[in-house]
């Protein structure tokens, strides 16, 4: 079905997904550095995922607050992945590392009127490092990955995959399968190390699968089968993820579940500071909360 649309926008999303297929594995953290942290004791001096998941977190918070892109939340997590997954980190360093990763996602995806101080983001961070701190970080984290800071992230395959899809429903099914929704539960799937692990296609398909399941839109499978078999996901892999992707954002839903806290950056911004920040990226957001399973 995919390799038989007509339509020559439908042509150049295919076109664009083709690109991103090819692309996806060469930026992508590598799985064994990923293994190191998952297995690595909470001694308070190595990197853990605990560790990982709450600075991610932070991120998230840090991408409300401001109002930035799934785009640029994304990015900054694969490129702190990425960094971590080949560099030894020590814990007291994390902070400089993920805000340094946040900063270039940043500069590299928002519009430059957009862009915030460097002194504005630690400030608003809490972070005791200096601007020269945090640029030199910059630097190494740079110089570690090669200069490749462009990346095809599960943001982009996901973009992608419901624009290929969304016209099999019609107006009134639309409403039920938005963009805005996939987008917030990659966001949850992003605060897991483990997902990380995936392929950004099959951790994009697996999410379309969930919320596809669980707003039941059958009309979507055969799509969703032709595209699957595009991407050369297996069936099983497929299968694996969803149940992740599943029982995440089942525990992220839940009331016992930490959530990104964009209300404590809130309050530490007083009035002056406030009035301080450029106006165009001084916007409050709140992450939506992602419904219960079957709601």
């Amino acid at each position: 079905m995919i390799d038989t649309l007509v339509t020559s926008e439908a042509q150049d999303l295919l076109s664009q997904l083709n690109s991103l297929l090819e692309q996806e594995l060469k930026c992508q953290p590598k799985a064994c550095g990923l293994r190191l942290i998952e297995t690595a004791h909470d001694n308070g001096l190595r990197m853990t995922t605990r560790l990982r998941d709450f600075e991610v977190k932070d991120l998230l918070s840090l991408t409300q607050f401001f109002g930035f892109s799934t785009e640029t939340f994304s990015l900054s997590v694969n490129l702190l992945d990425r960094f971590l997954a080949k560099m030894k980190v020590q814990p007291k360093h994390l902070g400089c590392v993920g805000l340094s990763c946040f900063y270039l996602a940043v500069k590299t995806t928002e519009e430059e009127r957009n862009v915030p101080l460097a002194t504005d983001l630690i400030r608003i961070s809490q972070y005791k490092f200096t601007v020269c701190d945090m640029m030199r970080m910059e630097k190494i984290v740079l110089e570690k990955l090669g200069w490749k800071v462009k990346s095809t992230t599960a943001y982009h395959l996901l973009q992608l995959y419901h624009s290929l899809v969304i016209k099999n429903l019609s107006s009134e099914r639309q409403k039920f399968f938005t963009l805005e929704r996939l987008e917030t539960n990659l966001k949850a799937c992003h605060c897991r190390l483990g997902f990380s692990k995936a392929k950004p296609s099959a951790l994009a398909l697996s999410i379309m699968a969930v919320e596809i399941q669980e707003q039941k839109l059958h009309e979507l499978t055969e799509a969703m089968e032709s595209l699957q078999k595009h991407s050369k996901i297996s069936s099983r892999d497929l299968f694996c993820w969803k149940e992740l992707v599943s029982k995440c954002l089942a525990e992220y839903s839940s009331s016992q579940c930490a959530k990104p806290n964009v209300q404590k950056l809130k309050w530490i911004v007083s009035g002056r500071t406030a009035r301080q920040l450029k106006h165009s990226y001084y916007r409050i957001a709140h992450l939506p909360t992602i419904p219960e399973s079957g709601s």
